[in-house]
């Protein structure tokens, strides 16, 4: 930074607000805040930036800081799908009651932006960048290789991601650990029932949701004690993908007897077509899901699954947010929440490796 800096009293170069949050060791939004009194910053910190900007000889745009001191009191929940996906699946709404509650906390609204379609139309992210309109965004169900992360993260915006980004250790990030939740609810099926050959229906692989799903079934299936037979077929989280990728695993593996999906919906869909194919659940194969948002205990038989706490995910999510926007700049980058196996009917009863029956009411939770 001291080299920056007299580099830039050299060329003769403005200071700018990325300079102060450097020196400050707090993001840029935090420093516009503090430069333009935001009541959302605390009054050490206001006079830590102001010094700095002071000692770097720092001069205000007059037309950016009349920008600046404009409050929004709104928070951005930025989902890169269509409005359509969005609302038709019940982890957003789930995760949307928790966002809410933590923003009427803080008398704040939430403002949702979705893509307008998957081939036109101003995306997600570009609506809340080019907008003024809130004061920091969430961001959730993005692509891997999606390059407006990067660019958002770049920003002076104050951003937090739901979800596991691998390549932004530094943004503030909320999710569940998705590979050892994967992993456990696998193990159930081959230590507590016994089962040798299984198919993984995993989500979009440029999603590392669907990622991290399916790294955790094959590191289950290569710490069993026995030999595990597996299968892949790639999905989109939706019911018929499910159904289409579980007649694939049957003409792939004749002798499956566990279906792994990556989502309740999709588990859901391999109901369906096994109940098409003649054969029974659990009796001959059993399925187990991923997600509890309603679906898998409304089926029959009930899909075994794990329990993704969307709402305390959205609601730690929006109070991070609010965090950062204050200046918080906190060590803890990553926080994770538990996720909770639950068992019911879909994987039947048969018996554990030592011989002895698995009970699934008794069943304890996993993580």
């Amino acid at each position: 930074m001291l080299k920056r800096q007299r580099g830039l009293e050299e060329a003769g170069q403005p200071v700018t607000l990325r300079d102060i949050a450097e020196r400050a060791g707090v993001s840029q939004g935090a420093v516009s805040m503090a430069l333009s009194d935001h009541p959302r910053i605390g009054a050490d910190t206001k006079r830590t930036i102001r010094r700095i900007a002071d000692e770097l000889g720092y001069v205000p745009n007059s037309a950016g800081r009349a920008l600046r001191v404009r409050r929004t009191d709104v928070i951005g929940l930025v989902v890169p799908q269509t409005g359509e996906h969005v609302f038709g699946h019940p982890y957003f709404m789930y995760l949307l009651v928790g966002v809410t509650a933590a923003a009427n906390a803080h008398d704040s609204t939430v403002m949702v932006s979705t893509n307008a379609s998957y081939q036109h139309g101003m995306t997600a992210y570009e609506r809340v960048l080019h907008s003024g309109a809130v004061e920091g965004a969430i961001v959730t169900s993005a692509a891997v290789d999606d390059p407006d992360i990067a660019r958002l993260v770049a920003s002076s915006m104050p951003i937090v991601l739901i979800g596991h980004y691998p390549n932004h250790t530094n943004t503030v990030s909320v999710w569940i650990d998705d590979q050892s939740a994967s992993a456990n609810i696998t193990s159930h099926l081959l230590h507590d029932h016994g089962l040798r050959n299984l198919g993984h229906i995993s989500g979009p692989l440029t999603h590392q949701t669907a990622l991290d799903r399916y790294a955790g079934f094959q590191a289950a299936c290569s710490a069993a004690e026995a030999t595990v037979q597996h299968v892949l077929v790639e999905g989109d989280f939706g019911e018929d993908s499910g159904y289409a990728g579980t007649l694939r695993l049957l003409s792939m593996m004749p002798n499956l007897d566990g279906i792994v999906a990556a989502n309740d919906e999709m588990a859901f869909g391999a109901l369906r077509a096994l109940r098409d194919s003649g054969l029974n659940v659990p009796q001959d194969v059993a399925v187990v899901g991923f997600d509890d948002f309603g679906v898998s205990r409304l089926t029959t038989p009930a899909i075994t699954t794990v329990r993704v706490p969307a709402t305390e995910i959205g609601q730690v999510a929006a109070e991070k947010l609010f965090n950062v926007i204050a200046g918080d700049n906190a060590d803890e980058r990553r926080f994770t929440l538990p996720a909770e196996l639950v068992v019911r009917q879909s994987c039947g009863e048969h018996h554990q490796t030592d011989g002895s029956p698995s009970d699934p009411s008794t069943h304890p939770m996993n993580q």
